[in-house]
């Protein structure tokens, strides 16, 4: 990630999408499978950062509402849906059985109190409606969100950081929680939910491909053979499809 600026609220908030590419566009179609006939319905984006995914949820036909916390970046999403409110995850600004769908895209492990901004969402889906929510790996290879060394902060991808005992770990990257799939797990229990998916997906790797397409695209076709196999534990993100009872 060398040449890449990252903004003021990248260590607290990461980095939202800013240019829609094929890693976008994945999990969008997979929104979209997921989804079903729901995707007629109503749907938040729940931390919509600069309004990339609402951009291309829209054509859809579903009613879209965005919430972002970032006050700035709040401001650019509704360029393009005035629909966008600021809220933070664990104080939902909607009643219960307000949406059919929700979109958590890489934003769980930034909020304060991750098991309340999954109750949050479970309490304002409608019975039968679904959750879609990727979030890091704690078994991939890399630390994405950069790291705090000496006080300072390190923006870029970090090697093998998640690998070290969790009290070490979160001494480096004390801003952002990774999940193991028993992790993730724990945040629903008790909650009236079923799960549809759980898998680990590798990234899309679309700025490898920039710089070397040949052997970019080479190696995300490879990381997604991988993810057909037991290996799959290795990759960037949880993708989990979760409704509501």
């Amino acid at each position: 990630m060398s040449g890449i600026q990252p903004s003021p609220q990248a260590a607290e908030r990461g980095e939202p999408s800013y240019i829609w590419r094929a890693g976008q566009q994945r999990r969008l179609e997979m929104l979209k499978t997921a989804a079903g006939d729901r995707i007629q319905g109503r749907l938040l984006e729940n931390g919509c950062g600069v309004g990339l995914y609402l951009e291309h949820l829209f054509p859809l036909g579903c009613e879209v509402v965005g919430l972002e916390f970032e006050f700035q970046r709040a401001l650019e999403a509704k360029r393009v849906a005035d629909s966008v409110l600021g809220g933070a995850g664990e104080f939902l600004p909607f009643p219960e059985n307000s949406f059919d769908l929700i979109l958590s895209n890489e934003v769980i492990e930034h909020v304060v109190d991750d098991q309340k901004a999954i109750q949050e969402m479970v309490r304002t889906l409608v019975p039968g409606g679904r959750m879609i929510i990727f979030c890091p790996n704690r078994w991939y290879p890399f630390e994405t969100h950069g790291i705090y060394r000496r006080g300072k902060y390190h923006f870029g991808n970090k090697f093998l950081v998640n690998y070290l005992p969790k009290i070490l770990r979160n001494r480096l990257a004390p801003h952002v929680r990774v999940y193991s799939r028993r992790d993730l797990g724990e945040l629903f229990q008790g909650l009236p939910v079923k799960f549809i998916a759980q898998k680990v997906l590798f990234g899309g790797y679309d700025n490898i491909i920039g710089r070397f397409p040949k052997l970019g695209r080479w190696l995300r076709a490879f990381l997604y053979l991988i993810e057909k196999t037991p290996l799959q534990f290795l990759g960037l993100s949880h993708y989990w499809v979760v409704e509501k009872n």
